[in-house]
C-alpha cells in the first residue's frame, strides 16, 4: 500500500484543491419527502449532542444476539399490497470532501470538541475502562434482562448431564465425553453459575464450572470479549466509527486487500482501537463481502489459494463486466444521453437481521459500484421482523402480487426491495424472469442448509436456483457451520453444480464474536466462512452466452485455466 500511495498522490495533483472540497449543490424536496427522511449516519453526526448512533448500535446488538437455529414466521396470504417507501437518503448531502479518497461529512455539521465532552458527560453509562460487569448484576437493564434468557433456556454443557444436541451438532460434546465414560447420566440442568473471568452463564453449578474448567478456558477469553462488547454499545458513549464515507472518487482506486485497507482508501474514519473495529465490521460485513467477490479488484483469484475456481471466474467476470461499464462519454447534456443497463439484481434469500441494517450501511455497496444500477431483493419469511412500526406490510394486489415493500430512493442508483415469502413461492410464479448470468446474482447469509431444523426449507429452493445458472455466495456461521452446508448440498445436488469458490475464511468477515443465547458454549462469528456454486452450464448454455458478448470467447477461457494449471 505504501508504494502505491505515491502514484495516487501524483495521479490527483492535477485536481484542483477547490473544485475537490466544492460541496454539490443539495437536491430541493418537496414537503412530503423531506418528513420521509431516514436518518443517515450525517444526521447522527449532527444529532449527537443529544443521542448517540443507536440506530446502528442497535442493529450490532440485534445481529450479536441472533442464534444458527431460528424459527420462521408465517405471514398471513391476506396481508400485503405495494407502496413505494421513498426515503430520501440525507447522504446525498455529503458530499463536501475532506479526503482525496472519498466525500465525508462536512466539518461544520460535526459537534465541537466542548460539544462531545458535554455529551459524554451526560449521557455515558459506563467508563471505558469499567466495561466488564456480569449479565445477572450488570448496570444495563438488558444485559440483566439476557442473563435471565440465557438461564431459563441454556443447559449445562458438563458431560454429566445428559445431551440436550444432536451428535452432529455438537462435536465438542463427543471429545469431552470419552472423559466420563462409566459415569452416572444426570438429567439437564438449566445453567445458574456465572464464571468470575467471563461473567456469563455457563454451568449449572460452582463444582461443575471447576470439573470442566479446562474445557471452559478454551473459550473464557471469547466470551469475556463478547460481554464487554455488549457492554460498550450500551455505554452511551458516541460511536463516530458509525460515520460512514461517501462517493469514491473515479480517480481514487480501493484496495480491497483486507479491512485496513478498505478503509484507509474509502476515507473511513480512523480506528484507533480494537473495540471499534469490532464493531463497525459487524454491520459492514454484509455489504463489503458480497463487493470483496464482484469488484474487478477483488482479492480473491484463480492462483494458488485465492479460492476462485477456472468456473467462478467465468460467472463472475460476466457480473463484473456490468458491475464496471466501460466509459461511454455520458454527460449531463442532451448530447451525452446514452443508453443504460437494467439493474444488477442482488437476491438476498432467507433474509433475517440484514435486512433490517441502517440503509447507510447497504449504500456502501452502491459506492464501492458507482457506475451501476443495483436493486437489492430481500426474500424470506423473516425479512420484515420486528420492522411493522418502520414499513406496515402493504397488502397484496394485481399490481404487487407479493406485497414487496419498495424502497426506490436509498441512492439515486440502488432499490431495495423486501418480500415476505419464500423463494421457491416467487420463482413458481415468473415474476423475476428471465435470469441473466450478466445480471443476477444469489446471496445466502448463514442459511443453515444441513441443519436439522431448517434444512427442510431449502429442500425445493436449491434446485430452483442452480436451473438459473446464476452464482449463488453462501457464507457460515463457523468452519463447522460451512462444511455441513457444503455437504448437504453434495448430497442434494450432486453432480448437478459447479463449485464457483473453494470454501474458506472470508476476508471480510466480521471481527467481533456473537454468542448463542440459547448455548453460551456456541460461539460464531459474522460471515466467518465464504464459497460459492452454481448450477452446471451445457455447452449450449455456454455458447448462448458467447453470442451475447462476442469479448468473452472460448480462446479465453482456455488461456485462463491453463493458467491456474500450471
Amino acid at each position: 500500500m505504501a508504494s502505491s500511495e505515491p502514484a495516487v498522490r501524483a495521479m490527483l495533483s492535477n485536481l484542483c484543491r477547490q473544485c475537490a472540497r466544492a460541496p454539490t449543490r443539495p437536491r430541493t424536496l418537496s414537503a412530503v419527502n423531506a418528513a420521509r427522511r431516514l436518518p443517515t449516519s450525517a444526521a447522527r453526526a449532527r444529532s449527537t449532542l443529544t443521542t448517540p448512533p443507536a440506530t446502528a448500535a442497535k442493529a450490532v446488538s440485534s445481529l450479536s444476539s441472533s442464534s444458527d437455529l431460528r424459527t420462521r414466521w408465517q405471514t398471513d396470504s391476506a396481508a400485503s399490497t405495494t407502496t413505494s417507501v421513498n426515503p430520501t437518503s440525507e447522504t446525498q448531502k455529503r458530499r463536501s470532501s475532506t479526503s482525496v479518497f472519498a466525500a465525508k461529512t462536512d466539518n461544520a455539521n460535526k459537534p465541537s470538541a466542548a460539544a462531545v465532552a458535554a455529551h459524554e458527560k451526560e449521557n455515558r453509562v459506563l467508563a471505558e475502562d469499567d466495561l466488564f460487569h456480569s449479565y445477572t448484576e450488570s448496570p444495563i437493564p438488558d444485559m440483566r434482562k439476557r442473563a435471565a434468557f440465557i438461564k431459563m433456556h441454556a443447559h449445562c454443557p458438563h458431560p454429566h448431564h445428559q445431551s440436550t444436541h444432536l451428535p452432529a451438532a455438537e462435536p465438542r460434546l463427543q471429545t469431552t465425553l470419552a472423559r466420563f465414560e462409566g459415569e452416572n447420566q444426570l438429567p439437564p440442568a438449566h445453567v445458574d453459575f456465572e464464571c468470575p473471568d467471563c461473567g456469563i452463564p455457563v454451568y449449572c453449578c460452582e463444582e461443575h464450572w471447576m470439573d470442566d474448567y479446562e474445557a471452559h478456558l478454551q473459550i473464557c477469553d471469547t466470551l469475556r470479549q463478547i460481554n464487554e462488547d455488549d457492554h460498550d454499545l450500551r455505554s452511551g458513549r458516541l460511536f463516530p466509527e458509525f460515520d460512514y464515507p461517501g462517493p469514491q472518487m473515479e480517480e481514487a482506486l480501493v484496495n480491497m486487500t483486507n479491512w485496513d485497507t478498505l478503509m484507509y482508501t474509502r476515507g473511513f474514519n480512523a480506528i484507533s482501537d480494537d473495540r471499534s473495529m469490532r464493531q463497525v465490521t459487524r454491520l459492514l460485513t454484509y455489504p463489503v463481502t458480497i463487493a470483496s467477490v464482484l469488484h474487478e479488484l477483488s482479492p480473491y483469484s484463480i492462483r494458488k489459494g485465492g479460492q476462485l475456481t477456472t468456473e467462478g471466474l467465468k460467472s463472475f467476470s460476466a457480473l463484473r463486466y456490468t458491475l464496471h461499464p466501460p466509459k461511454m462519454g455520458e454527460s449531463d447534456s442532451v448530447k451525452g444521453i446514452r443508453p443504460q443497463a437494467p439493474a444488477v439484481r442482488l437476491f438476498i434469500l432467507g433474509a433475517r437481521a440484514e435486512s433490517s441494517l441502517p440503509r447507510d450501511i447497504w449504500v456502501q455497496l452502491a459506492h464501492l459500484f458507482p457506475n451501476a444500477r443495483i436493486h437489492l431483493i430481500f426474500i424470506g419469511p423473516e425479512s420484515m421482523t420486528n420492522r411493522d412500526d418502520e414499513f406496515p406490510l402493504p397488502p397484496r394486489t394485481p399490481e404487487n402480487p407479493f406485497g414487496a415493500v419498495v424502497e426506490d430512493r436509498v441512492w439515486p442508483s440502488m432499490k431495495i426491495s423486501t418480500i415476505v415469502d419464500y423463494y421457491h413461492t416467487v420463482h413458481k410464479t415468473g415474476y423475476f424472469y428471465p435470469y441473466d448470468p450478466y445480471f443476477d446474482c444469489f446471496m445466502l447469509f448463514h442459511p443453515g442448509l444441513g441443519h436439522p431444523a431448517s434444512s427442510h426449507e431449502w429442500t425445493e429452493t436449491i434446485p430452483l436456483l442452480l436451473e438459473t445458472k446464476a452464482p449463488i455466495l453462501v457464507t457460515g456461521y463457523t468452519q463447522y457451520d460451512m462444511e455441513r452446508d457444503i455437504e448437504w448440498v453434495s448430497k442434494t445436488a450432486r453432480g448437478e453444480f459447479d463449485l464457483l469458490m473453494e470454501p474458506g475464511e472470508n476476508i471480510f468477515r466480521s471481527q467481533r464474536w456473537d454468542l448463542n443465547d440459547m448455548d453460551p458454549q456456541d460461539i460464531s462469528c459474522g460471515n466467518w466462512g465464504l464459497w460459492a456454486f452454481r448450477g452446471k452450464r451445457s455447452v449450449i448454455f455456454l455458447f448462448a452466452i458467447i453470442m451475447c458478448e462476442p469479448s468473452l470467447t472460448f480462446n479465453r477461457y482456455e488461456a485462463t485455466r491453463k493458467e491456474s494449471d500450471q
